[in-house]
């Protein structure tokens, strides 16, 4: 293999010669060969130290610390970042030791040889731009890898966000085919009282309606940026009002409105953020963990089960049962769920790890939240695709479950009152007879056009108050 050496103050390594990372990202990469996922995997992380790298070399050309000549440069190098053309070249694991510093310098070097390319110099050449003198200047791993990962997280969540409610448009739909579907509704696992599977199906587009509401809210907690507090918030080494201008370009090269934090020691340690949005994550995850055992038990059977519901048949269910099918998505998007609220305790215990004046647990927040948005996004979009898309319903079924039951026995108690109510439903529990036989035809408690009117569709799903 062809190679330049490179050398840093613990020795001299051997780079491959078309590699743009250098020494510093080759000692990350085989020190911490943990998860096996690369920074790569998430372009948007890529992309925002573009961004970041990007501002922080305009601020400081601005602030004349940079040569032009350079800053320019650097600046080229960034938009190719952004661009995406060299996501192959950002190697080192999410998980490491040193705060992310690894990961930091990974895009220093790169952005460094690129900018070496454009000034007509080779790979390594740091003399002439270096990856620590000048894509570093003014910065440290303690305000550019949280800045960034914010930024990333901004961008990554669009994609979520989108995912959530596509899955709620699609409960909606459900609910709009299923309005006239009367089905028993349940607590406890028993039967309570009437209502209509499109409401069922409706009210699970709602509650995923509000976490793309809860999401949004927490988004904007990401916007406030140490950018410019260096090491541990005192700005050493930066520029006299390189924080402000270096926040002012990042908004200005992304679009996005963010915000200096007012105190850049305690925004430098504060991992807040990170632990709101992971819990809006968890709080989705139980809420599609809700909603999938709902699905499962709905579609239990197909005979010997409530079979209100039938789930698309995705493959065969067993090695050993001919004919049986599992409801495979609802069940992956369990296990996924159960993923993210580990991922969420992760977050907390590496949040709650920082001490003094940095977190130096942040790297693996990184890769836990990133993690649980790529995973839990994934399983939405399957839930949809290949589950609700296609669901359909049994009414005959869940109509003579409601008729049958003695649950509908509450829509009389305004009628009979309370205590005979109560004694109607123990006969027919004791005795297997419908409430039907016993209030009309053998009670005769009312009559069979009042009982048709009291148990008409429309009055079961919205039932009328009679005082």
């Amino acid at each position: 293999m062809d190679t330049r050496t490179e050398k840093d103050f613990l020795g001299e390594r051997q780079i491959p010669r078309d590699a743009y990372y250098g020494v510093q990202t080759l000692r990350g990469k085989e020190n911490f060969s943990i998860t096996g996922v690369p920074m790569s995997k998430e372009p948007d992380f890529v992309r925002a130290f573009g961004y970041v790298k990007k501002a922080a070399a305009l601020a400081n050309r601005d602030l004349k610390v940079l040569d032009p000549v350079i800053a320019n440069a650097i600046v080229a190098a960034c938009d190719r970042i952004i661009a995406g053309e060299f996501n192959d070249q950002f190697v080192t694991d999410f998980i490491q030791g040193g705060a992310g510093t690894s990961t930091n310098m990974n895009a220093n070097e790169v952005i460094a040889n690129l900018a070496l390319e454009t000034l007509g110099h080779h790979k390594g050449e740091y003399q002439y731009c270096s990856p620590n003198d000048h894509v570093n200047c003014g910065q440290s791993t303690n305000d550019v890898y949280p800045t960034a990962f914010r930024l990333a997280l901004i961008l990554r969540l669009d994609a979520y966000i989108e995912s959530l409610q596509k899955l709620q448009a699609a409960f909606f739909a459900k609910g709009r085919e299923f309005e006239r579907v009367l089905k028993m509704g349940r607590t406890h696992l028993q039967d309570a009282v009437p209502m209509s599977l499109g409401q069922e199906f409706h009210g699970w587009g709602t509650t995923i309606g509000e976490e793309v509401q809860r999401i949004g809210e927490v988004r904007l907690l990401l916007h406030e940026i140490n950018l410019g507090a260096t090491a541990i918030g005192t700005s050493v080494t930066a520029a006299p009002g390189y924080p402000a201008l270096a926040t002012r370009h990042l908004c200005e090269v992304t679009g996005l409105n963010f915000i200096l934090a007012g105190d850049l020691v305690e925004a430098t340690s504060d991992t807040g953020a990170y632990v709101q949005l992971s819990g809006a994550l968890k709080r989705t995850s139980s809420k599609l963990t809700k909603i999938c055992n709902d699905l499962r038990l709905l579609a239990s059977g197909p005979r010997c089960g409530l079979g209100e519901i039938n789930l698309p048949q995705k493959q065969p269910g067993s090695s050993i049962m001919p004919g049986k099918v599992n409801p495979v998505i609802p069940e992956v998007v369990n296990q996924t769920g159960f993923l993210v609220i580990g991922m969420d305790l992760t977050v907390t215990l590496a949040a709650s790890a920082g001490q003094l004046q940095l977190n130096v647990m942040e790297p693996v927040i990184t890769f836990a939240l990133f993690m649980s948005i790529h995973t839990l996004q994934n399983a939405m979009d399957s839930l949809r695709e290949n589950c609700v898309d296609g669901i359909t319903a049994n009414p005959d079924r869940t109509r003579d479950m409601v008729l049958n039951s003695l649950g509908i026995v509450t829509l009389l108690k305004q009628h009979l009152g309370y205590k005979l109510c109560s004694e109607l439903a123990r006969e027919g529990y004791e005795t297997g007879k419908s409430l039907h036989d016993i209030v009309v035809s053998e009670r005769k408690l009312l009559s069979e056009e009042k009982w048709q009117e009291i148990f008409s569709f429309d009055n079961l799903i919205n039932p009328a108050f009679e005082p």
